[in-house]
């Protein structure tokens, strides 16, 4: 292979993602006059990101004049569990209103208040109605609102593309990045100064998951590949309602919006049993009759939040509970009834996509009568370790933001933080890469020979005479993830899922793709699932050494959570010899103010008694 006679195309910033967060990374990078390229895997327009449909969380107090940064930082460091990182968490809730508000700006069409203002709609885990949001199309009006914006800052979009490998100099710096077009084969070398990872999680490791095709865990495994770190990867959330038929569909999200706007979960008695699964941490903030969860919904104070919308996790396992116990619906999950609680008119303008998913998908008119939903793989709390305020990475000049990057979360995201984490922490991480430009003195070139390499090893599965099957490889690891890696855990467990894994490996570096490199979808998941066992084997192994359940990870051999561990996250590098490594490292204190406002009463907090001192950004 002659390197010269490749196709070359030089950024300043090449963003690796299209969602929300890489969007705005690119918005940002562009507005400082910086070359910005964004390549997906995709068409611009059908990133993941346009399957959030609740809503944006950010503390506009427009529903409730209340409402403020520091109630959502507690709301959000409480759902964590208190293994967030304290100053991701105070970045986000302290800048998502301005960035809602910069969305609107920028032509995002909200629902509006009768007074004009952006609504907000109530969500699990949020003391307040907190998520500004357009009908359940949230996610792709932010996408469209970016795209918008930013096609008009001359980004150079790169669709199709799939990156394969990050490229590094002699001093350890990002210095480019191999790929490919997917329709044609053909590979691209990108000369960049920084790249910023937008890939979101690996979803698709799990056979049941509302994650789409795209969610296999690159990003993940490149960052790793490279020399980052990954942290809190044990952490897997599985959002509590996804669909759990007809099988063609299963796992498809249900918006937690359905039980913002006031849908209660039922078993096949007709019980509502989200009362009976009330923590006792949650207790004082959670209604336990009806008529006060129904009066919560109403907006009258004094009242207390509904079951349905407590933290994922709990929903989650308690819908699980209840199929076990053999109180479940027809189809394998529980019942979710918009029906009776409000009007079909009113469900058809607050939930619209919600009512044609289920018409068009399952014949079902939830206008008429309840839902059945489960619980779905959802979402990655953890991801590529990154600064707090830089986005930055342990690898010079590679960013990380959304999804695939870990701190903001601790141990369970609530809903809606993710949407507004997207863009909070993209404009951060673009605003990281251009400091890191200007403070180069020298730009970073990546000699020939890694690049022929990178290029060798993604031709090598159609290179092979014999070899084995990708489909076939995935679908050996959905088994395994689902049987030893799912919603509860067991130690021997996992630790036969480990071994398993480790032995797929070999199964993987002889995987054989027939045909040609243009047009051939087997070489594409030939490529895919190297990635997906990384993040697997990851997963797996953070999951056995964390020895608590705490969040999203439920040991059923360690119950409730363990003061030791809550001190400590868990990294996950590569080491020196090529093997996955693992180390505790211990958690930094908070400031103090950061720490009295996240351990506070409600009451005091509310009142003005804690955090009056806190300084404003």
């Amino acid at each position: 292979m002659d390197v010269s006679e490749l196709l070359t195309i030089e950024h300043d910033v090449l963003v690796i993602g299209a969602g929300g967060a890489g969007l705005r990374a690119a918005i940002e990078c562009s507005s400082q006059g910086l070359s910005t390229g964004v390549i997906s895997k995709s068409l611009l327009g059908k990133a993941h990101t346009v399957m959030a449909e609740g809503g944006m969380a950010a503390a506009l107090g427009n529903a409730d004049s209340r409402d403020n940064w520091k109630i959502h930082f507690r709301d959000t460091m409480r759902g964590g569990k208190f293994l967030n990182a304290w100053r991701m968490a105070e970045l986000h809730a302290k800048q998502a209103p301005a960035r809602v508000r910069e969305l609107q700006e920028w032509g995002a069409v909200f629902d509006r208040t009768k007074d004009g203002l952006i609504n907000q709609r109530n969500f699990g885990g949020h003391r307040y109605p907190r998520l500004a949001h357009v009908g359940d199309r949230t996610g792709l009006e932010l996408i469209r609102s970016l795209q918008d914006h930013g096609i008009h800052q001359g980004i150079d979009f790169h669709m199709e593309c799939t990156a394969l490998e990050l490229l590094k100099d002699e001093e350890g710096r990002i210095a480019g990045v191999a790929g490919y077009w997917r329709d044609t084969g053909r590979f691209v070398l990108f000369r960049v100064k920084t790249v910023i990872m937008a890939t979101g999680g690996g979803g698709r490791c799990w056979p049941v998951t509302s994650n789409s095709w795209e969610y296999t865990g690159d990003g993940l495994a490149m960052a790793y590949d490279a020399g980052a770190e990954l942290m809190d990867i044990e952490f897997t959330q599985f959002h509590p309602t996804g669909m759990v038929w007809p099988p063609s569909v299963r796992g498809t999200l249900v918006t937690e919006g359905v039980r913002g706007e006031g849908g209660v979960l039922l078993n096949n008695k007709g019980e509502r049993f989200m009362f009976n699964y009330v923590p006792e941490r949650f207790a004082s903030e959670t209604a336990d009759t009806v008529e006060e969860a129904d009066r919560w919904l109403a907006g009258e104070e004094g009242t207390r939040r509904p079951p349905e919308l407590l933290t994922r996790d709990v929903v989650a396992r308690a819908i699980r509970a209840e199929v076990e116990a053999g109180r479940g619906s027809p189809k394998g999950g529980v019942f979710l009834d918009i029906a009776s609680r409000r009007d079909a008119e009113a469900i058809k303008r607050k939930l619209p996509s919600m009512y044609h998913q289920f018409r068009e998908l399952a014949e079902v008119d939830i206008t008429k009568e309840p839902m059945q939903v489960g619980p779905t793989l959802h979402y990655f709390m953890g991801g590529i370790r990154v600064d707090h305020d830089t986005q930055m990475t342990a690898v010079q000049g590679l960013f990380a933001c959304g999804e695939c990057a870990a701190g903001l979360h601790g141990a369970n995201r609530l809903g809606g933080n993710s949407l507004s984490d997207l863009i909070v922490f993209g404009q951060l991480a673009g605003k990281g890469a251009g400091e890191y430009i200007k403070a180069l003195e020298k730009a970073p070139h990546v000699e020939d020979d890694p690049i022929k390499e990178a290029f060798r090893r993604a031709t090598a599965p159609l290179n092979r005479e014999t070899g084995e099957n990708p489909y076939l490889i995935q679908e050996e690891l959905h088994e395994i993830m689902a049987q030893h890696v799912g919603i509860i855990r067991e130690g021997e467990e996992m630790r036969e899922g480990i071994k398993k894994l480790e032995e797929m490996a070999s199964k993987i570096e002889n995987v054989k793709a027939i045909g040609a490199s243009q047009y051939n979808p087997a070489w594409h998941q030939a490529l895919s699932v190297r990635s997906m066992l990384l993040v697997s084997q990851a997963v797996a192994m953070a999951g056995e050494m964390r020895e608590e359940s705490r969040g999203a990870h439920t040991r059923v051999d360690f119950e409730g959570e363990r003061e030791e561990w809550g001190k400590v996250n868990i990294v996950v590098r590569k080491a020196a010899d090529g093997t996955m490594e693992l180390e505790k490292i211990e958690r930094p204190e908070p400031a103090k103010y950061l720490s009295e406002i996240g351990y506070a009463d409600i009451d005091d907090l509310e009142s003005g008694k804690v955090g009056a001192d806190a300084p404003e950004e």
